[in-house]
């Protein structure tokens, strides 16, 4: 054969297999049709069976349900119908008691009645009772004026007028008698409620001053606290402001300041540092703000101590702080606290004499020299009177109380028995022999006007008066105060002090600027 024929052989034989292949494809594909028809149709049948299955339990659950409800709704209508049946027992008991309660009002008006009768019979007999007695008194009258030969109104007058004479004279003779007892036990009673008073309270005479006295176990100690080239004992100084006095007293450093709070402060701090070891200006400055608080702490207690002791309750809390700011504070050189204290016991004593409120006195005695611990240096320009009258009433103390601080030195007037009880328990405090030093409070007030002055200026961040008032050391604010302006401030605080104020002897002004960097590795 030749190759056209070959081919022609060749496409013969592949479109037999085609159609070979092609029938075999249907074969195949009406057999999955007729599988598939089967299983479709057992698949619905199975789903009508469920179908059947959950429509029988849903009709089940619903009928459970209904009877459910039915039961829970035929237990609502009984518990109703007890409820119901309960209130008609109660209406039917209380219609029972209404009218018994009728019933018994009404025999009470019965008996009313017959009361109102009884009595009116009565009034119509007294009436004519009354009328025969007027009828006989009239008689009477009239015959006694004939026998007399005077009218009823001339005898009535003539009575009266002898009646006034008697009364007149006895109420003079009385008046008399009782003023001039009155004058002579007037001044001998004060006298002795004021005496009696006195022996009841003993206290010590003033022993304040402006130093105190630091020991130390050795004096090797001194050296540590002075520090390289005196570093440490500037530090300390400029961080209480309070002059160290280091010199031959052996075991013993004098601190030397007028307020008796940096005082304190500074001498905690030394036994703290002393006791520590570790004494740098670093440190010194930690342990003096930390005594600080701690002295603001002590403030508190002190205050609460003296009013328990006192019996006092109820005080606000910033009052209990000023009370015991009082502890270092000092008036004439008498402590205030102990003065106040005192004054507080007087006024109980001798309120308790006269008859008053021993409670209430006392609790205006502690509080009558609350104006002299100002919180600002604008308040100090108020009498202290008044300042602690307006704290009083700002904190919420009586009418009677802020009435007796406000006049114990009497700058507004005495509307209470409390306030002259005052008054003579704080004279009688103060003025008695050994209680105050007036040089001491003069030499105080000069070292406080010495470091107002020194604020008054812009950039000054501290001021202390120190050495007895001969020198007046202030710090001031490096990023406000330059070294040029230091230089004049110093000069202006000195001019102002030389025109403002009257003392002995110089003044040295010295103005400390500092620039510190800080920075902390980490």
């Amino acid at each position: 054969m030749d190759s056209t024929t070959i081919i022609i052989v060749g496409i013969v034989g592949l479109a037999i297999g085609f159609a070979i292949a092609k029938i075999m494809e249907k074969g195949k594909a009406s057999k999955t049709i007729d599988s598939a028809k089967k299983e479709a149709a057992s698949i619905i049948k199975e789903a009508e069976l469920q179908g059947e299955s959950t429509k029988k339990d849903k009709i089940y659950q619903a009928k459970e349900k209904f009877l459910e409800l039915k039961a829970e709704h035929e237990k609502v209508i009984i518990s109703k119908d007890k409820k119901i049946n309960e209130a008609e027992k109660r209406t039917r008991d209380k219609e029972s008691q209404i009218s018994n309660e009728l019933a018994k009002s009404k025999k009470l008006n019965d008996q009313l009645e017959v009361k109102l009768k009884e009595v009116d019979h009565k009034s119509e007999f007294l009436e004519k009772k009354q009328s025969e007695l007027e009828k006989l008194h009239k008689s009477q009258v009239q015959q006694l004026e004939v026998i007399s030969g005077l009218s009823a109104e001339d005898a009535k007058s003539q009575l009266m007028e002898s009646l006034k004479e008697n009364a007149k004279s006895d109420a003079m003779a009385f008046i008399q008698s009782t003023v001039e007892e009155a004058k002579l036990t007037a001044q001998q009673e004060a006298k002795k409620i004021v005496i009696n008073t006195i022996q009841r309270i003993g206290t010590e005479e003033a022993v304040e001053n402006c130093v105190s006295v630091f020991n130390l176990e050795s004096d090797d100690v001194k050296g540590r606290i002075i520090g390289r080239e005196g570093r440490n004992i500037r530090a300390l100084e400029a961080a209480t402001g309070v002059e160290i006095i280091v010199d031959d007293t052996p075991e013993a450093i004098i601190l030397s300041c007028f307020d008796s709070v940096r005082r304190e402060v500074a001498r905690l701090s030394l036994h703290k540092l002393v006791t520590d070891g570790r004494i740098h200006p670093a440190r010194i400055e930690e342990i003096v703000k930390k005594t600080e608080k701690q002295i603001e702490e002590e403030i508190v207690e002190i205050g609460k101590r003296t009013v328990i002791d006192l019996g006092i309750h109820g005080l606000h809390p910033e009052l209990i702080k000023a009370v015991g700011r009082m502890k270092y504070r000092s008036s004439y050189g008498q402590n205030l606290l102990q003065h106040s204290r005192e004054v507080a016991k007087l006024c109980g004593v001798m309120a308790a004499e006269l008859g008053l409120n021993p409670k209430l006195a006392k609790r205006a005695g502690l509080l009558h020299d609350i104006g002299k611990v100002p919180n600002t240096e604008a308040e100090v320009e108020t009498p202290h009177a008044i300042l602690g009258m307006q704290w009083a009433e700002k904190y919420g103390e009586k009418p009677d109380v802020c009435n007796a601080i406000g006049a114990h030195h009497d700058e507004i007037e005495m509307k209470t028995l409390i306030a002259p009880i005052v008054q003579v328990c704080d004279a009688i405090s103060g003025a008695r022999p050994g209680a105050r030093r007036q040089v001491l409070d003069s030499y105080i007030q000069r070292l406080k006007d010495l470091e107002d002055i020194a604020f008054g200026f812009g950039g000054v961040q501290k001021a202390y008066a120190i050495q007895a008032g001969r020198e007046l050391r202030v710090i001031v604010e490096s990023e406000k105060v330059s070294d040029e302006k230091a230089a004049e401030l110093s000069f202006e605080i000195s001019q102002k002090i030389q025109t403002d104020m009257t003392y002995p002897g110089q003044v040295k002004v010295t103005v400390i600027r500092e620039t510190r960097s800080v920075n902390v590795a980490k």
